[in-house]
């Protein structure tokens, strides 16, 4: 297994980090689905037919439920934030200032927060509208609300948040010098 990781990585390095990328993805999604249907189900199930009231912001946005609502922002800040920390340090192994690597990806992810709020809570009022609720709806919902960020988290990222600093000339050499002896 160590052969083939190494291969990939010298050989298709973004096709390797778009790998690891995913697998972070996989397993911090997981993390925020099983947090998301604990709150769903249990912390915030009284509420999850209860409509928000008297906030046009939030009618206007179609976010007419509060136990979604709350559920959804909870889960996505610790998917989130479980995600920044394993893509910092396992996928990118950034080297970025950590200060502004943090600040950058807090605006990707309250943007893609609100985003997800809205299209999660849009999509399951439509559901519950049409008759359709519980547990399988809520998953299958919140699976494919967490897919669609991936069109803008990759790329900003591996070319924003978490990039590696350019190498200057000197270090170059500097590392050829001390691969050569």
């Amino acid at each position: 297994m160590e052969k083939i990781n190494l291969l990939l990585e010298k050989k298709c390095p973004e096709v390797w980090k778009f790998i690891k990328f995913s697998f972070t993805g996989a397993v911090t999604s997981i993390l925020e689905v099983i947090v998301f249907l604990l709150l769903q189900n249990l912390v915030f199930k009284g509420l999850d037919n209860a409509q928000v009231v008297d906030n046009s912001l939030l009618a206007f946005l179609g976010i007419t439920y509060k136990g979604y609502m709350y559920s959804y922002f909870i889960s996505s800040t610790i998917g989130y934030t479980a995600s920044f920390i394993m893509n910092r340090k396992l996928t990118f192994k950034s080297d970025t200032n950590p200060l502004f690597s943090a600040v950058m990806y807090t605006i990707m992810v309250v943007g893609t927060i609100l985003f997800n709020t809205w299209f999660g809570s849009f999509l399951t009022g439509k559901a519950i509208e049409a008759g359709y609720s519980g547990i399988v709806i809520d998953t299958i919902i919140k699976v494919v609300v967490m897919t669609v960020p991936t069109l803008w988290t990759y790329p900003l990222q591996r070319f924003v948040i978490h990039r590696k600093k350019k190498e200057t000339p000197s270090q170059i050499k500097l590392n050829l010098a001390g691969a050569t002896q």
